[in-house]
């Protein structure tokens, strides 16, 4: 098995709760978890992981906390993650086997699949959809917004025994 170099992830649903809190104005709230965000901001650099965030949704909530965890590799209303990957691999020089992804609803699934045909493993939280956890490597025991992203940290980590 090759070693992860990348974690690619969705936002809504995985990070958070999947909820979105909307005011008359917009968007006014999200909720991540600060284990998700010790595991981005700590554990991943000293396994020399980067981070990236492809999600479908803008949200300057999401740059908020992208600056906080210093993710500085995150797209933001992308249709076809699986395009914005390709760019990604290319650019990095990262080979899909070095790919972990964490996604949890239909829209994750082409770039997932692609990720795990070519090597990379899958995770997600618990009340990701079913079809989603069918072709998984790791089903968090927790839903997402609530740890599912550390617990697939820690999963990567010891599987290369880290």
């Amino acid at each position: 098995m090759n070693r992860i170099k990348l974690l690619i992830l969705d936002v809504d649903g995985t990070l958070t709760d999947g909820k979105v809190y909307m005011g008359e104005k917009g968007e006014v709230m999200k909720a991540f978890d600060i284990k998700d965000g010790y595991g981005l901001r700590n554990i991943l650099p000293m396994h020399e992981i980067r981070p990236v965030i492809i999600t479908g949704r803008k949200s300057k909530i999401l740059e908020k906390r992208c600056e906080e965890l210093n993710i500085t590799m995150f797209f933001q209303g992308v249709d076809n993650k699986l395009e914005i990957f390709k760019e990604i691999a290319l650019r990095e020089s990262i080979c899909i086997n070095e790919t972990a992804y964490v996604g949890d609803d239909l829209n994750d699934m082409e770039c997932m699949i692609y990720i795990k045909e070519g090597g990379g493993i899958l995770g997600c939280p618990a009340d990701a959809v079913e079809k989603i956890k069918d072709i998984c490597d790791f089903v968090s025991s927790k839903n997402g917004g609530n740890g599912a992203v550390r617990e697939f940290i820690e999963f990567i980590c010891e599987r290369q025994g880290k």
